[in-house]
């Protein structure tokens, strides 16, 4: 299986991915920790996949994608975006709107404390 298979898969199979630099528990860059700490505080479950440990995927995904940098997010096989988006998606209350709509469970109270935090 070639890498864009094996993103295919990976995003078909899972509601919510995040390739990232490192783990969920162990990310290696400040971009792939912040999209995973938002998400792990919002108690969001999603497979993590660290591109580190597989240069094909590492370059796999940007051309999946067409998108230069790493962290990516995808909902139920939507390319979401990165880190910057991610973080303005988190505050504006957008992050929110994208997980109910596609019936992805989060923690709504831990959403609006990272905005009030963040007011």
């Amino acid at each position: 299986m070639n890498a864009q298979d094996q993103i295919a898969q990976q995003i078909s199979e899972n509601d919510v991915v995040l390739f990232m630099k490192g783990t969920k528990d162990m990310p290696q860059c400040g971009f792939s920790s912040r999209v995973a700490g938002v998400l792990n505080f919002m108690g969001v479950t999603y497979k993590d996949v660290n591109v580190l440990a597989d240069q094909d995927i590492r370059q796999g995904i940007k051309d999946y994608s067409d998108w230069p940098t790493i962290p990516q997010l995808y909902v139920k096989g939507e390319f979401v975006g990165g880190c910057d988006i991610i973080t303005e998606m988190t505050l504006s209350g957008e992050l929110d709107q994208l997980f109910e709509t596609k019936g992805v469970s989060f923690n709504k109270e831990a959403a609006e404390q990272i905005r009030a935090a963040n007011a």
